[in-house]
This record gives structure tokens, C-alpha cells and sequence, in this order.
């Protein structure tokens, strides 16, 4: 069966019009793509090899996914819900006893103002922490808080399964509803998919919860923005005050779409206190983009700071923040580090400042390591996660491929007094286009019990050795290195 090139090539005069046309159009977006300010250089030259290596195809995919279009309709209501929020009195940091600026280390202070500067959110002071690593705990204290509930529940996920970890969750919401407390979910239109269809949907809508798609992905859209840009966000709030965030999904961690990758191993973190409000703001954003509704009026009401509570800074990024400073915020923490560095995550397919920084930390004696899941989800990522391994090895970095299942937690531990808990991955996807959301811990016994938590991952995984990766099949290398030119463009 001839190729689409070759049919054109003995298509005759349209034929040729055709590719003329495809030639000029291929032309003109790379002479575009080299006028960007804000693209790396790398995403650069992935564009522009594909648009010369694939006629036509090359074409369609830019035009698809090339470019960070999150339409005119939301950019306006962007900057509308933005004006609206970008008060004082509105953010924790408003409330001057919230204020924890003067309780950090000068060293933290760098950190905390680049992590201001990405999502406007400043540290805050008086909020009790939980770590949790095991989703059936996460469940039934979330489903704990809903039951507690007086006031509103707020839910804001990627992923919402009908099994039986969401359908425990949304009836609790159900019942939260018949006390009159007002119940919204905001759920992603690709990763909740299945659920926006579900009998469970459907109840929870008829039980009096509103549930909203955010992002909605459809053939029209297509016109107007890019359908591939998720809200990867894992966020609740109840009451103001509690609120939750993480890696974890509303979903077993059995995970039913993709069973032969379980358990799905994750990490969240419950949270009371000041910081709660910059969850919920997050959620009043989001929520606003997606239905219209302003809820702003409940974020004038102050969060009581705990006493004896920890310095807590929420992280967000998206492509309308200032995306990135997400990667500049990993860098920092490598440069933080003067003993140790860990981290995890699923997919690990970062910049290649981030891969200088990591193995520049190696070199000068910090203990770096890397907990990445053996079996990927994802073939293409897990191969061009492999084709960074190399030059981290090399410099004395410690990766190890976790068997327990698909290590799904995204974490990062600095010498076990800062800890990064999030639900953004160290990929370009991530850093450019998902909407993601995170905590900063300034705390060293919160750090230690993340870091022991991350122990337990390391135990149950494989360390790469040098030589022996060095040795690998020259067909491994082959597939590694070619999905890592691709890693750009992940």
C-alpha cells in the first residue's frame, strides 16, 4: 500500500500543489517556532525536527499540541477571577499573624520567594500536617472530614473512578448534600472520562453535589484551543480549613484502567490550618474557569493559624502562571541540599538544566537519589526516562526502579528539613501545560517522616549499576536514546 507521500507524488498537479503548499506551511512554523521568547531551546529543535522529518503529519501534530493556546474565552476569564483574587485579605498571607516569612532561614527565604513568584502564594505559619502513603488511610479520613462537614466540600481532581474508592467518596458527598452542606466537583475531561459518564455521576449530580467537567475536550474545541492541556490537580477542602493534596487520585489503588501496572503507590498530605486557603483558592480559580460561579466571598473569612503548627507554602503552575519557574523551583531545591537529596516521581523526563543540576549536586558530595517506577504506564516516557540515566550515573547519582508497583508518588526531601509534596511530575508535560498543585513543607519532622517514607520505596526497589547499565543491548540504547530525543515534546 503506497504511503500518503507517494500517492501525492503520482497525484499529479494536486498532488504537487499539495506538498508545495505542506513545504511552505512547514517553513513558516519553524520561522515561528525560532521567534518564540519563552520555548526552550530544546523544545525547539524537537518541533523543528519533526515538522522537517514528516510531511503533512509533521504539519497536523503542531498544529494539534504545538502550541500552549488555552483559548480567548478562558484567557478573559483568567484575568477576570484573577482580579478578583489578587487582594490581600484574600490570600492567608493577608492575615499578618499567618505571615512566616521571619521564621525561615535566609537560605529558605530564596526558595520561598521563587515559590511565590510562580503562583502568587506566600508561606504561611500554624498548620498540622499528615503524611500518608497508603490510599485505603487517605480514603477513609477524607470520607471522615465529609461526614464532619457543615459547611461546603470541595473536590478537585484529574482522575475520579466509579469504583470503589469514588463511589465511596461520592456518596459521602451525597449525604454531605442532604445536610444542606453545599458540595462542588471539579474533575478533568480526559482523565475523568469514564466517570463524567458514569451512574455515579449521574447520582451524585441527582443527590444535589454539582459536578463540573474542567477543560472539556471535544472536536470544536480544537479550533479555539488546545484540547491537551489537563488539570492535573489533586485538591479538597472542607470547611475552609482542611484541605488535601498529593499524587493520589479518587481511585483504588488497584486501578482499574490499568490493573496490570497496581497498585498505584501514592502520597497526599491533610493539612489544618492557613495554608487550607490557599487550596481553596486554587479550587475558587479552577472552579470559576469552569462554571462561571464566583465563590470568592468565602475566601474573606480568615483560617485560624495552630499553635505550634508548621510553616506551609502551597506551589501552583499552569500555562497561564509563570510556568517556568516550576523548573527554576526543582533547581533550587537541588541547590538548597548541603548532605542529601531525594526524590520520586513516576515520570522522569526533566530539562536538561535539571540533569546539569542534578549530577553538578552528585559531583560536589551531595548524596543525590532517584526512586523512579521498574514498569512505566507509559512505554515511550519510561524509554526516554532511561536515556537520562546515563549522565547521572556517571556522576555518582543513585537511581533505583521501584517493584512494588507503579510508583506513582511525586516527591522531593532536602537534607530532611524541606520536603515537596505535589501532584507534578518531572516531565515537560508538567512544567508546561498541565495545571498542577503542591505543598512546601519548612519543617524538619514533617521532612523526616516524608523521607522515611521514601525509604520505604527505595527498600522495595532496584538499584542501576554503572557498569551493568553500561552494558546493556545496543537495542536498548537505541530505543532509549531515539524516545529521548522525543523527551522535549513528552
Amino acid at each position: 500500500m503506497p504511503s500518503v507521500l507517494e500517492w501525492l507524488s503520482q497525484s499529479g498537479l494536486w498532488g504537487e500543489v499539495i506538498l508545495a503548499v505542506d513545504l511552505l506551511v512547514r517553513i513558516s512554523l519553524v520561522v515561528g517556532i525560532l521567534g518564540r521568547r519563552r520555548t526552550s531551546p530544546e523544545v525547539r529543535i524537537g518541533w523543528i525536527m519533526l515538522l522537517l522529518a514528516v510531511p503533512i503529519g509533521g504539519t497536523v501534530i503542531f498544529l494539534l499540541i504545538g502550541d500552549t493556546r488555552l483559548g480567548r474565552r478562558r484567557i478573559r476569564r483568567h484575568k477576570q477571577i484573577i482580579e478578583a483574587l489578587d487582594r490581600p485579605e484574600v490570600h492567608a498571607s493577608g492575615d499578618p499573624d499567618a505571615i512566616a516569612y521571619g521564621e525561615l532561614a535566609e537560605s529558605d527565604r530564596h526558595l520561598a520567594r521563587l515559590a511565590e513568584l510562580i503562583s502568587g502564594s506566600l508561606p504561611v505559619l500554624g498548620n498540622e500536617i499528615e503524611l500518608f502513603g497508603d490510599s485505603d488511610e487517605v480514603h477513609d479520613r477524607m470520607e471522615a472530614d465529609i461526614d464532619a462537614a457543615t459547611e461546603h466540600c470541595h473536590f478537585l481532581f484529574y482522575i475520579w473512578l466509579d469504583d470503589a474508592a469514588g463511589t465511596r467518596i461520592g456518596k459521602a458527598l451525597i449525604r454531605a448534600a442532604e445536610r444542606g452542606v453545599r458540595c462542588r466537583v471539579l474533575v478533568d475531561s480526559v482523565g475523568s472520562k469514564a466517570f463524567l459518564k458514569s451512574k455515579l455521576s449521574a447520582e451524585m449530580r441527582a443527590g444535589g453535589v454539582d459536578v463540573r467537567e474542567a477543560l472539556p475536550a471535544n472536536a470544536l474545541r480544537l479550533l479555539f484551543a488546545r484540547i491537551d492541556l489537563r488539570n492535573h490537580r489533586k485538591i479538597a477542602v472542607i470547611d475552609r480549613s482542611t484541605a488535601w493534596t498529593g499524587s493520589q487520585n479518587m481511585a483504588e489503588a488497584s486501578f482499574a484502567p490499568k490493573p496490570k501496572y497496581a497498585p498505584w503507590v501514592d502520597c497526599a498530605v491533610r493539612m489544618v490550618g492557613p495554608v487550607a486557603k490557599e487550596l481553596h483558592l486554587l479550587f475558587v480559580e479552577d472552579w470559576f474557569m469552569d462554571s462561571d460561579e464566583s465563590l470568592v466571598e468565602l475566601l474573606y473569612t480568615e483560617v485560624e493559624p495552630r499553635p505550634g503548627g508548621v510553616v506551609t507554602q502551597v506551589v501552583a503552575s499552569g500555562p497561564n502562571f509563570l510556568n517556568e519557574a516550576a523548573t527554576q523551583l526543582i533547581q533550587s531545591c537541588i541547590h538548597e541540599a548541603d548532605r542529601e537529596l531525594t526524590l520520586t516521581t513516576p515520570y522522569f523526563v526533566p530539562d536538561a538544566a535539571t540533569i546539569v543540576n542534578l549530577a553538578t549536586a552528585a559531583r560536589r558530595g551531595i548524596d543525590v537519589t532517584i526512586v523512579v517506577p521498574r514498569r512505566n504506564d507509559s512505554k515511550l516516557v519510561g524509554l526516554a526516562s532511561r536515556s537520562n540515566y546515563s549522565p547521572l550515573l556517571a556522576a555518582g547519582v543513585k537511581i533505583l526502579e521501584f517493584n512494588g508497583g507503579l510508583l506513582h508518588a511525586k516527591t522531593i526531601t532536602v537534607d530532611r528539613r524541606i520536603s515537596l509534596v505535589t501532584s507534578c511530575n518531572l516531565d515537560r508535560r508538567s512544567f508546561d501545560l498541565n495545571f498542577e498543585a503542591g505543598v512546601i513543607v519548612y519543617d524538619q519532622n514533617f521532612s523526616s517522616k516524608l523521607r522515611f517514607l521514601q525509604q520505604s520505596y527505595m527498600e522495595r526497589a532496584t538499584p542501576v549499576e554503572f557498569e551493568a547499565w553500561l552494558a546493556r543491548r545496543w537495542r536498548s540504547r537505541l530505543a532509549e536514546n531515539a524516545a529521548g530525543l522525543l523527551s522535549p515534546l513528552l
